[in-house]
C-alpha cells in the first residue's frame, strides 16, 4: 500500500511537472509505466493464487490494489495526448502484461489501450503494423510464459472489434487484426495445452496449426 502511495505521488507530480510541451521528460514517464505494471503483476498481489480466507482478508482489509493501479496506468496513458506514439511499440508489451493479468474488470478497463495504440499509429501512418508486429511477437513469449486464458481471448476479441467498427477507417483492418490475433491466441493456448501430452498425434497437430 505504501508502494502503491508512492506511485500515485510519482504520477502526480509526472502531470504537474513533465507532461508540457517544454518540459516533457520521455524516460521519466517510461520509468512509471515500468514501475506500475511490475507492481501491478508482482506476485504478491494475484489473489487467485492464494485461498480463500486470505483473498478474503487482504480485500477486505487493502482491496484489489491491480484495479486501482490498472486504472492509474490507464488514465496516464491517456494523459498523453499527441506524445503517445513516441511509446509505440515499446510500451505495447508491458500493458500486454498488464491485460493478461486474471481479473476481469482490470481486463475490461485496460484492453481498450491497444485499440487507442492502433488509432494513434494510423494518424499518423495510415498503418499500425508496429503496434501489431509487436502485439504479435510479445503475444507469443508471454503465452509461453503461462499467461493468458480462454476468457481474455474473447474479451480481446469483444472489445477490440467494438472499437475498431466505431471507426470507418479502422473497421476493415482493424477487423483482420483482431481476427489474426484470436487465431494465433487459439492456437498458442492449444500448444500449452498439450505439450506435456502423451497423445503425439494431438500434440503435432496443434503444433502443425500453431506454425
Amino acid at each position: 500500500r505504501e508502494f502503491l502511495r508512492t506511485i500515485n505521488h510519482f504520477a502526480a507530480t509526472l502531470q504537474e511537472t513533465f507532461l508540457q510541451q517544454s518540459n516533457f521528460e520521455l524516460q521519466l514517464w517510461n520509468n512509471y509505466f515500468h514501475l506500475a505494471v511490475a507492481f501491478l503483476t508482482q506476485d504478491s498481489l494475484q489473489l487467485e493464487n492464494f485461498s480463500q480466507a486470505k483473498r478474503t482478508s487482504i480485500l477486505a482489509k487493502y482491496g484489489d490494489m491491480r484495479a486501482t493501479i490498472g486504472a492509474a496506468i490507464r488514465d496516464m496513458w491517456y494523459n498523453l495526448g499527441q506524445r503517445k506514439i513516441e511509446f509505440i511499440p515499446a510500451m505495447v508489451g508491458p500493458i500486454l502484461e498488464m491485460t493478461l493479468v486474471p481479473e476481469l474488470e482490470l481486463r475490461r478497463s485496460t484492453i481498450p489501450i491497444f485499440f487507442d495504440m492502433m488509432l494513434c499509429e494510423y494518424q499518423l501512418t495510415k498503418s499500425f503494423s508496429r503496434f501489431e508486429d509487436e502485439l504479435l511477437r510479445k503475444l507469443d513469449s508471454e503465452v509461453e510464459g503461462g499467461r493468458g486464458d480462454e476468457q481474455y481471448k474473447q474479451l480481446f476479441e469483444s472489445i477490440l472489434l467494438d472499437c475498431c467498427r466505431g471507426h470507418p477507417q479502422l473497421a476493415e483492418p482493424g477487423e483482420s487484426f483482431v481476427a489474426l490475433v484470436t487465431g494465433l491466441l487459439e492456437r498458442l493456448l492449444d500448444y500449452r495445452a498439450v505439450m506435456n501430452d502423451e497423445n503425439k498425434t494431438y500434440s503435432m497437430s496443434c503444433t502443425v496449426n500453431l506454425l
